[in-house]
């Protein structure tokens, strides 16, 4: 099951903030809380008083919890790998290490008396993984989560992050990435450009950079790394289905009633013997044949563009099209809408048969998109 997640940083804000965003996140059905114990500073007793305040809250509220620590973290409250009692205390449901030990370390921490998580940095591409696993742990404590990287152009890039999720997915390791809201101000360190794990999802709307993550098929949750994310987006990532890549349409005013629910009500697909000029959904024809589909708008075919054929077509009538490059028009074709502009890209990973829908970009409301 894929899941969402946000992030709280109680060092930043207060623990009534971080309550209550915590609560309104579950509200929307986020169960994953991403925190981080590498940038907390100050007094120890009253820093652990209040982490275990938020967490419980959060716990409470049915999420998961997982703190980010490393080396420097064990030493700084003197913890050994070999006992989870601190983490355990602390109501969470795993740990993550930034930074890692040996490979023995790792595997011997899956073993803790507390069955806590032990989460895996994701984003370097070593053999990291490969070596913990020599060791034997217990897998099913094992789980992943790449970086974020609040400096722009620092975040990686496509190649990379397909490498190294992949990694992870070989083994069936559970598996996490960041997006970053348009509407947060802060992060864990005072830079803060954005806070995603992909470098070209920095300027994107929230919830085209989680529809991407989810349709890479490699990455099970999707965490909002920086806060605080607003109400609207939280909103839209709670309705967004996690399962199937759903892109938001423009279509033309003059478009007739069977082409809108062509568009709009059915279920996609692109068919195997992919083209690279477009994507070819052709049911719609077959469900639809003896329908005339006159033709009404026959204008030059851009890229991103939604096609119907009209019925000069013949056997084609009815057949549904996203055109993946310009082209010309036979002067047969019907352009009925098209993808929008921040969604375009997106068109280019739907893979042959992958099914796929489509909706009215203005049906979801309208959220902050720009840093």
């Amino acid at each position: 099951m894929k899941r969402l997640g946000v992030s709280i940083y109680p060092e930043n804000a207060s623990v009534e903030e971080n309550k209550a965003y915590l609560s309104l996140a579950a509200k929307y059905g986020f169960t994953r809380v991403f925190t981080c114990l590498i940038s907390v500073d100050g007094d120890v007793d009253r820093i652990i008083k209040e982490f275990k305040e938020i967490v419980t809250h959060a716990k409470n509220l049915g999420m998961e919890v997982i703190a980010d620590v490393s080396p420097e973290v064990f030493k700084r409250f003197n913890i050994s790998y070999k006992d989870s009692v601190f983490f355990h205390e602390l109501n969470l449901t795993g740990i993550r290490l930034d930074l890692g030990f040996s490979g023995f370390e790792e595997s011997f921490m899956t073993f803790n008396s507390h069955n806590l998580k032990i989460e895996l940095n994701m984003s370097n591409g070593t053999k990291y993984l490969d070596n913990i696993l020599s060791y034997i742990p217990k897998k099913e404590n094992l789980i992943g989560c790449h970086n974020f990287y609040p400096h722009r152009y620092t975040g990686l890039s496509r190649k990379h992050f397909l490498k190294c999720s992949e990694q992870f997915k070989e083994y069936g390791i559970r598996t996490a990435a960041f997006v970053s809201s348009s509407n947060a101000t802060f992060g864990p360190w005072p830079v803060s450009e954005g806070l995603c794990t992909l470098e070209e999802h920095r300027n994107k709307c929230i919830e085209v950079q989680t529809k991407d993550l989810f349709n890479t098929g490699l990455i099970d949750d999707v965490i909002i790394a920086n806060c605080f994310a607003s109400e609207e987006e939280l909103k839209v990532l709670g309705k967004l289905d996690k399962d199937i890549l759903t892109l938001g349409v423009e279509l033309v005013e003059n478009i007739p009633e069977i082409e809108r629910k062509i568009v709009l009500d059915e279920l996609h697909f692109n068919r195997g013997d992919v083209s690279e000029y477009m994507i070819r959904s052709t049911q719609s024809r077959v469900k639809y044949k003896g329908n005339h589909f006159e033709l009404f708008n026959p204008k030059p075919i851009k890229r991103g563009d939604i096609l119907i054929e009209s019925s000069l077509y013949n056997r084609y009538a009815g057949e549904f099209q996203i055109a993946l490059k310009d082209m010309d028009n036979s002067g047969k074709t019907n352009v009925v809408g098209k993808i929008a502009d921040e969604e375009l890209f997106l068109i280019d990973y739907i893979e042959p048969w992958q099914k796929f829908k489509l909706e009215l970009k203005n049906k979801r409301g309208e959220i902050k998109c720009e840093l």
